[in-house]
């Protein structure tokens, strides 16, 4: 059995920049899971969800480059990217109009008739999603995903404060919507 090569972050960077197949594949093997999460969890759906990923490498492919180590980790430069293209994709018009045109299921018309929001039925994550972007994705990371604020202010290249500022602006709106 042949042992797994191990790269630094520097190696890998290395490597990637001389368009090391080896390297992108390792690099895709041990953090594709982790920036699948992230763009699942702005993208709901999988299959589109995968799209985006494979969008995301094949960017991270041609623009390891422009990727600067003074500025920041590979990992987080990497996230910014896969973030960066889940939200483009969301707000694009084609993702807009399928999600208007997407099937009514049995469970929507049964809810059809109730006036009162049930966030045990619906689910804590849907009432997030009604929030506006910016603060969703705080969200997303600080509670679903266990980021403290200061390691979401340097993921998002945003000051603590900023952070601070909209998570509890974030917090007071989603009390606004469960309360209506």
């Amino acid at each position: 059995m042949e042992a797994v090569k191990k790269y630094s972050e520097t190696e890998l960077v290395l490597l990637l920049k001389q368009r090391s197949h080896t390297a992108y594949g390792y690099l895709y093997d041990n953090y594709g899971g982790a920036l699948l999460s992230v763009i699942h969890n702005i993208v709901a759906d999988i299959e589109l969800a995968n799209d985006v990923l494979q969008e995301v490498f094949v960017k991270i492919w041609r623009q390891i480059e422009s990727y600067d180590d003074t500025k920041g980790r590979l990992f987080t430069w990497m996230l910014n990217i896969s973030r960066n293209a889940s939200i483009d994709t969301v707000r694009s018009k084609g993702y807009q109009n399928s999600q208007q045109n997407s099937e009514l299921t049995e469970a929507t018309f049964d809810a059809g008739g109730t006036t009162q929001l049930q966030t045990d039925v619906i689910g804590l994550r849907k009432v997030v999603h009604q929030l506006k972007e910016d603060y969703k994705v705080l969200v997303e990371l600080a509670y679903f995903q266990g980021y403290t604020q200061d390691e979401i202010s340097k993921i998002l290249n945003i000051p603590l404060g900023t952070v601070k500022t909209r998570l509890r602006n974030a917090l007071i709106q989603l009390r606004t919507i469960i309360k209506e």
